[in-house]
């Protein structure tokens, strides 16, 4: 059986690593002990022989309903079934001891035949475990891993290692699972109670998400974004994710498949914004703590991707013995764009600490010198080519974001400066700040169609520069950003969502075959700059068509698939959910620090103007556990 539509997922998650739920009850994909390591259930890029965890029904079909229990990451499934109905209660414990899945079936109604098929495959379905009994439960090991399952109702052992097990629920009556690993060589953990886990994780979710301060419209998507931006934050290190999984396709039969679980610099500075916009400023130090540690060094060396502890090398790798989601391969870990040059990362980054000093996060002594060292390195690179932040794996180019983002890093620096006195060379970073200014002007735009393009001379756009005013290089008011605006809805819309760039322009700009879905990220930033430009309604209407992308959990991919109706890439997706976040309090009038301040940081010799206000929007509507809950 190959794997449910990426959209049919809904996440679990407990700070470490996470679980991606079908509709079907299948647990398709987990990695275990972290986000990155090797999955012990792999259907996600196969089928259910590379591992999976099936609770659900013995007639199967879709869940009748699914939600999450308030504002958590407590998952319950429903099925409706002619014998009655039960209940599914999934979630992962933020972690104590060990990791633990923990899985609760609750008759509601009747008497319902219900099957439970248990396929560890650890090494991303290659390893099949030796299981064995294990003073009253059921171990399972393979080489580093070892899991153990604690259940009441009867299981039973295949020859191929599968562990399996038929019961009936009744009305009222709770049979618990529990899943619980641990590296081989460690002693084995006690499991949780799982019926004390449930309303421990929830508590855990629900006391974190007492610290919102968001009070606009679209309360609740706002919020179960929020809690996705959390659960894609590694809690030891404070690394923030990108997305929890490897591999989904950009294009249906294409190979546009990349592993997105490590922590890029600059989908991090987009969710910090996110963050501290809502009032979650401890997620924003500890960030800033990780950054310091993962950058320190020789600022040459920069990433634009690092491990969830800070690693480097990040070596990608095909496996060959996986056919990829719905047959669409290959399966790749690992990613090679971490040793790309992207221009624009040293700006997101000096970008990230001005940010974080507005919100009150003071810089010490570390932060102050690892600034001084990227903005000595700006200096000397911002003129050189790079590979975009869209990561083209074709030649590198003068991409006009990454300069405008070099414009962002000096800009950052020479406001930071003036407000801290200090021993800085203040005023050649604000003429190299305006020399920058110039030439984007002179050499990315296209007065012809009045438009900035996506690199120098190019004739193609990119999404990116609907940013242009958001980092205060333009303010909304100047016409070429509204001739920008203009064009990329013309050039880069898709049944009215946006793609990042047509990949056939200039010579096949990325290097790669093939094409990709519309960029759900980029459809907000489309909406932001809307509503940027004074059009507001038109903001709101394809904010409401975005939100109704959403899978029936309130989660958002990468890319949507406007032809055949579904989700593309890997899920769920920081990028998207952020912008949901961003636009939401853009229409809501809340004030946006995208980069800094919108047009606030507008160079006072470039002849563009004075920024204006942007226009008032309408109000939208409202639309027993071992480990110990803290924020």
């Amino acid at each position: 059986m190959s794997a449910a539509p990426i959209e049919d997922y809904a996440l679990l998650g407990d700070l470490q690593t996470a679980a991606l739920v079908s509709r079907e009850g299948s647990i398709d994909w987990l990695c275990l002990p972290r986000f990155d390591s090797p999955a012990c259930f792999a259907a996600l890029l196969h089928d259910e022989t590379a591992g999976r965890w099936l609770l659900a029904p013995a007639a199967g079909g879709r869940t009748t309903a699914r939600r999450y229990a308030g504002d958590s990451l407590v998952l319950e499934s429903e099925w409706r079934t002619p014998d009655g109905t039960v209940r599914v209660t999934d979630c992962m414990p933020p972690r104590g001891e060990a990791a633990d899945v923990v899985r609760v079936v609750e008759g509601v109604s009747g008497r319902v035949p219900m099957r439970m098929d248990l396929r560890l495959r650890f090494d991303y379905g290659r390893l099949t475990p030796w299981v064995r009994p294990d003073g009253g439960d059921l171990a399972a090991v393979a080489g580093p891993d070892a899991a153990w399952l604690r259940t009441d109702a009867p299981t039973a052992v295949t020859d191929d290692g599968r562990i399996t097990a038929a019961f009936t629920v009744t009305a009222g009556q709770r049979v618990p699972f529990v899943l619980t690993h641990q590296p081989s060589h460690l002693p084995r953990p006690e499991p949780v109670d799982a019926l004390a886990a449930v309303p421990d994780t929830r508590r855990f979710w629900e006391s974190w998400m007492a610290g919102c301060r968001y009070e606009g419209g679209w309360q609740e998507p706002v919020r179960r974004s929020l809690v996705t931006l959390k659960a894609l934050t590694y809690r030891p290190t404070g690394g923030i994710l990108a997305a929890a999984t490897t591999s989904l396709p950009e294009e249906p039969g294409g190979t546009r498949n990349w592993d997105y679980r490590f922590c890029w610099l600059r989908d991090s500075t987009f969710t910090l914004q996110a963050l501290l916009g809502t009032g979650f400023v401890e997620e924003a130090r500890a960030w800033r703590e990780w950054l310091l540690r993962a950058v320190a060094g020789d600022p040459a060396d920069l990433r634009i991707m690092y491990g969830l502890d800070g690693t480097r090398r990040l070596p990608e790798a095909e496996l060959g013995w996986l056919d990829g989601h719905r047959g669409t391969g290959p399966v790749r870990v690992g990613n090679a764009a971490a040793g790309q040059f992207q221009l624009d990362v040293w700006g997101e980054v000096l970008d990230s600490f001005h940010l974080a000093e507005e919100s009150g996060i003071a810089p010490d002594g570390d932060a102050l010198r690892i600034q001084r060292a990227l903005l000595d390195h700006l200096e000397g690179a911002w003129d050189q080519p790079d590979n975009s932040l869209w990561e083209v794996r074709g030649p590198r180019r003068h991409f006009t974001h990454s300069k405008v983002m070099a414009w962002a890093g000096l800009d950052r620096a020479v406001h930071s400066a003036r407000r801290h006195p200090a021993d800085a060379p203040v005023a050649r970073w604000a003429a190299l700040r305006d020399r920058i200014h110039a030439e984007v002007c002179e050499k990315a735009y296209d007065a012809e169609r009045n438009t900035f393009t996506q690199f120098y001379g190019s004739r193609g756009l990119d999404a990116a520069l609907l940013l242009l005013p958001r980092t205060g290089f333009l303010p909304w008011d100047d016409p070429r950003v509204r001739g920008t605006v203009d064009a990329v809805r013309r050039e880069l819309q898709s049944d009215g969502f946006v793609l990042r760039y047509r990949p056939e322009a200039d010579g096949e700009v990325d290097g790669l075959p093939g094409g990709e879905g519309a960029f759900v990220a980029c459809s907000f930033w489309l909406a932001d700059a809307l509503h940027g430009t004074g059009r507001t309604a038109e903001a709101r209407d394809l904010f409401e068509r975005l939100l109704a992308l959403r899978n029936d959990v309130g989660l958002l991919s990468e890319e949507y698939d406007v032809v055949r109706g579904h989700h593309l890439g890997n899920t769920p997706q920081a990028f998207s959910m952020v912008g949901l976040v961003n636009t939401a309090r853009a229409l809501s009038g809340e004030h946006i620090a995208t980069h800094a301040s919108q047009g606030r940081h507008v160079t006072p010799s470039a002849r563009h103007g004075a920024p204006v206000p942007t226009p008032a929007p309408e109000r939208a509507p409202t639309g027993g556990s071992r480990q110990t809950p803290v924020r």
